[in-house]
């Protein structure tokens, strides 16, 4: 009879993934990820099929955490500008606090190991995320654009923004600000 298996093992995996994806990339081996862990990895594989089974569980729930993190505490009473910005805040708050995740999601992001399925599924998990880009665009000019390519240039602004405030953390809050005025005057 199997062993029934423990979530703390399973966070465990998880978290190491996350280190070791984030440090060593995509190629780094099950093994460095299980011994990270503290388990074997015969036991890595009865937690996950395959390695692919990991990445794909990795990347979907990085992609949840980060929209659970961009979406909370909006003022849904407040204009779409003032919940756009905070949602800007907080997604460049969480790629700056957690800057092994972003990397990791980074790699994932452009993995082929990562299934359309699991790719569908973290649209799902980004949702909210997408319905207030939808709603601050829908009188600008890039109304008619497709999302996927508004959400490309909304990601490379966050990033070159992102990467700035890890390297002159004095001026963060004022480059967050500056970055999403631009990214606004570009949508709305």
């Amino acid at each position: 009879m199997a062993r029934p298996r423990s979530k703390d093992k399973q966070n465990a995996i998880m978290e190491a993934a996350t280190r070791v994806i984030g440090t060593h990339g995509l190629s780094a081996p099950t093994a460095m990820i299980a011994k990270e862990a503290g388990v074997s990895n015969g036991s890595l594989f009865s937690y996950f099929e395959t390695k692919a089974d990991l990445l794909n569980r990795l990347y979907v729930d990085l992609k949840a955490e980060m929209a659970a993190g961009a979406l909370d505490g909006i003022p849904t009473e407040s204009d779409i500008r003032t919940q756009m910005f905070h949602m800007w805040s907080n997604v460049l708050r969480w790629a700056t606090d957690c800057p092994e995740k972003r990397r990791t999601l980074a790699h994932l992001s452009v993995s082929d190991d990562v299934t359309p399925e699991s790719r569908e599924k973290a649209l799902d998990e980004i949702a909210g995320v997408a319905e207030l880009v939808e709603r601050a665009r829908q009188n600008g000019p890039m109304r008619d654009l497709p999302l996927d390519f508004v959400a490309a240039l909304m990601t490379a602004l966050a990033d070159a923004t992102i990467d700035d405030m890890i390297r002159n953390p004095a001026n963060a809050d004022r480059h967050c600000t500056a970055a999403f005025d631009g990214f606004w005057r570009m949508i709305a």
